[in-house]
């Protein structure tokens, strides 16, 4: 059997090292596609040298352009490689343009259609990728859920027969990539945070960095926070503050290139607590036992509310008292699985069956 999997952003190159593995194990032939909406070596390559996942036969290199001109790329750029390799499924991941412009361009060729990950939602369709989600799902065959929750979103939208819980495959990389950083920890913590306290930031979501008075106010809570903020700036961001004229080296704030996967683990475990406007990175820190503070007013992963792990802030001024709050006592909750998930989607994938049938 033939799985085909389609990726092009860091979270999707994680959650991939782990299905690559288990797919392999069962001897399945596993065909990877690099759509390049994530190309610079940090953001890309850098996954795949450091989790030892295969190199993808294509790169359709559709680099940053708009959601639209992303996403014709994908559609243009796709077909032709399905024609060519006629998988027995084509398997997409998360919420980005690349979730929803390969899950577009598999089922308009009646490819039987697997979407991992499914079934979060934060119910704000102001976000692109909670769009995008949605219609990956609403398009697939075999919906792959991680947690509970996801199941009961997908049920009580009409699609509880084609939905499995199967854990979250995160947490199989993580456990992975923890026992890596652990069997040399000086190797993958950068010098510049060995120095004391602080706490870890990534800003990146157009909510954010796409309304300039949102970003100045994100960027000056974040100079006012009580320990020192080791900011991890993607050009894109280093390229917005410039234009508002805003230091990101001001108050508490330092400047830092972003990490590859193994050191991102590291810096994490290390800090005080992670401020973050992304998705996975809130799950992430769940798992490591890290306090999260989320930039957003809302989350696809509300499981990691519980107890305060992760606290909403939709207002920035409020930003420096959520980072302040106590550590939560105790071990944090454990609602993504068992660290097995990638060998479950293996297994329903060679065990489930669609009415689209590949044309031989």
């Amino acid at each position: 059997m033939q799985i085909l999997s389609v990726v092009g952003a860091r979270p999707q190159f994680v959650k991939l090292a782990a299905v690559d593995r288990a797919l392999r194990r069962l001897g399945y032939e596993h065909v990877i596609v690099h759509t390049g909406q994530h190309y610079d070596l940090v953001m890309s390559q850098a996954f795949f040298d450091d989790l030892a996942i295969a190199p993808p036969v294509a790169n359709l290199r559709i680099g940053s352009g708009s959601h639209a001109v992303q996403t014709a790329g994908i559609l243009t750029g796709l077909d032709p490689i399905l024609e060519e390799h006629q998988p027995d499924w084509v398997l997409v991941y998360g919420d980005t343009n690349t979730t929803l412009g390969s899950a577009l361009a598999a089922a308009q060729l009646r490819f039987p259609l697997a979407h991992l990950e499914a079934g979060l939602r934060s119910f704000d369709r102001a976000m692109p990728e909670e769009r995008n989600r949605v219609v990956a799902d609403h398009v697939s065959d075999l919906l792959l859920a991680p947690t509970a929750v996801a199941v009961s979103n997908l049920a009580a939208e009409g699609l509880g027969a084609r939905t499995v819980l199967v854990g979250d495959v995160m947490v199989d990389a993580l456990v992975a990539v923890q026992a890596q950083v652990a069997s040399a920890p000086g190797r993958y913590l950068p010098d510049s945070l060995r120095n004391g306290p602080y706490l870890l930031a990534t800003v990146h979501r157009p909510a954010t960095t796409d309304d300039p008075a949102r970003l100045a106010a994100t960027l000056h809570a974040l100079a006012d926070c009580p320990l020192p903020v080791q900011l991890l700036a993607h050009p894109r961001l280093r390229d917005r503050a410039n234009r508002l004229g805003i230091s990101l080296t001001t108050g508490a704030l330092h400047i830092a290139e972003p990490l590859r996967y193994p050191s991102m683990i590291a810096a994490m475990s290390a800090s005080r607590g992670l401020i973050t406007d992304s998705g996975g990175l809130q799950k992430e820190a769940l798992l490591l036992g890290v306090p999260c503070t989320t930039l957003r007013s809302q989350t696809e992963w509300p499981e990691t509310l519980q107890d305060g792990w992760n606290v909403l802030v939709s207002d920035p001024q409020h930003l420096v008292a959520a980072v302040s709050r106590p550590r939560p006592p105790g071990l944090p909750p454990t609602p993504f699985g068992d660290g097995a998930a990638a060998e479950r989607v293996a297994v329903e994938l060679g065990s489930w069956q669609s009415d689209r049938r590949p044309r031989r």
